[in-house]
């Protein structure tokens, strides 16, 4: 080949390799405020019918549960001993979900925009908020003691004047103070393994899905803190009281500024605690929120609010190019707990066995609740999907059809 070919060939291919390396890559797309871009899932390389097969699936395996919320709760967790209501129900909407495919919204049905109780999907906003303080330093770390934390708590609306029969009892509350409590740390009640023992708001600890021996609600032996699983809501309501403390000012003000108006949220969600779970805070009135709805409150949010949640953790804490959560501590909040590898920080679900939702990858994970209540996140097909008031036995025949939309 003669040396001038030689040397245009060279040209040729030297500006080809040049032109590939400097081809931006496509940013990530995040929706802003106020506004969400939609995409046909065929645009999207999806298959519409699969999409639509889900959507049907899920009106036809709505739970059976009644719409009233209050009716609900007297059927369920109602029955149980303190099983009467403390805060707020609402009558919830229809089967309702949202699918975001690479940051676009790609499918929705029911009604996306309504505020309904979320359950215990509240229990990862209230993980949110403490991975905050330790981000902060507010909390210096999660294997600390929360004792240390927590200074004796004065509720709010006691009598002015005490009878001659409370003389000597006390007058603040000092919830990690037993000697068990004390040993309690921040990972342990994070991931239910606390075995917390004590009465907050009208509820003791035993009266959560009592055990069924009722020798064992009030003298058992308490179990090594991070020894054994126990999903139980008293504990959780401690956790949230503890944060409280932590932060001197109320969960939802704190998840306001650092996350949900970051993500470009609605302003229609809203926490709430119970009518009695109020503190004084700093010469205060200041209501300890729920983790969910298990005696009323909780979060009361809309799906659309929910998915851009989901999104950010899909995104590891990072939206559009802001941490407004560190890595570090998504990536613990899907660390398995030792006992219960299924769990990891409240309430991310692992489907590390692939039991409950056998169709979906073992690396994915779901915020969930009552209702049911789901946040799916799958990092490996970029996708978050928003799933309400379908039956616990349907989810994975949803996730199913989603995932099948991929294999047109």
């Amino acid at each position: 080949m003669p040396s001038k070919l030689i040397l245009l060939f060279f040209l040729v291919s030297t500006i080809g390799v040049a032109q590939k390396k400097v081809t931006p890559k496509a940013s990530p797309y995040f929706p802003a405020a106020h506004q969400w871009l939609r995409k046909a899932p065929a645009e999207m390389g999806l298959s519409a019918p699969k999409i639509q097969e889900a959507i049907a699936f899920h009106r036809e395996n709505e739970i059976k549960n009644p719409r009233s919320m209050e009716q609900s709760h007297y059927q369920s967790f109602g029955k149980e001993p303190f099983g009467y209501a403390v805060g707020p129900f609402a009558d919830r909407g229809e089967p309702t979900g949202v699918i975001v495919y690479k940051g676009y919204i790609v499918a929705e049905w029911g009604e996306p925009q309504r505020c309904d109780i979320t359950h215990s999907v509240t229990k990862s906003f209230l993980s949110t908020v403490i991975g905050l303080a330790v981000d902060k330093g507010l909390i210096r770390s999660v294997n600390d003691t929360v004792a240390g934390y927590v200074p004796p708590i004065e509720l709010y609306n006691q009598p002015v004047t005490r009878s001659a029969d409370e003389f000597g009892k006390p007058e603040l509350i000092t919830p990690f103070q037993t000697p068990h409590n004390r040993t309690i740390t921040w990972d342990h009640m994070l991931r239910q393994t606390s075995d917390w023992e004590g009465t907050l708001w009208g509820k003791p600890d035993w009266a959560d899905r009592p055990d069924p021996d009722a020798a064992k609600w009030l003298n058992r032996k308490r179990n090594l803190p991070g020894a054994v699983y126990e999903y139980n809501d008293v504990r959780v309501n401690a956790l949230a009281l503890a944060a409280t403390s932590v932060w001197r000012k109320p969960l939802p003000q704190v998840l306001k500024e650092n996350v949900m108006d970051a993500i470009g949220a609605s302003n229609t969600w809203r926490w709430t605690g119970y009518r009695n779970s109020w503190i004084v805070l700093d010469g205060q009135a200041v209501q300890s929120v729920s983790g969910g709805g298990h005696w009323g409150g909780g979060m009361f949010i809309n799906a659309l609010d929910m998915a851009r949640f989901g999104l950010l953790t899909l995104n590891k804490g990072n939206w559009n190019g802001r941490q407004l959560i560190s890595e570090q501590w998504i990536n613990q909040s899907r660390t398995p707990t030792p006992a219960q590898p299924t769990y990891g920080y409240m309430n991310y679900f692992l489907n590390t066995d692939q039991k409950l939702l056998p169709s979906a990858s073992a690396t994915s994970y779901y915020h969930l609740g009552n209702g049911t209540n789901m946040v799916y996140v799958d990092t490996e097909h970029d996708l978050v999907m928003v799933v309400r008031w379908i039956d616990t036995k349907a989810m994975d025949g949803i996730v199913k059809r989603v995932l099948d939309a991929f294999q047109k």
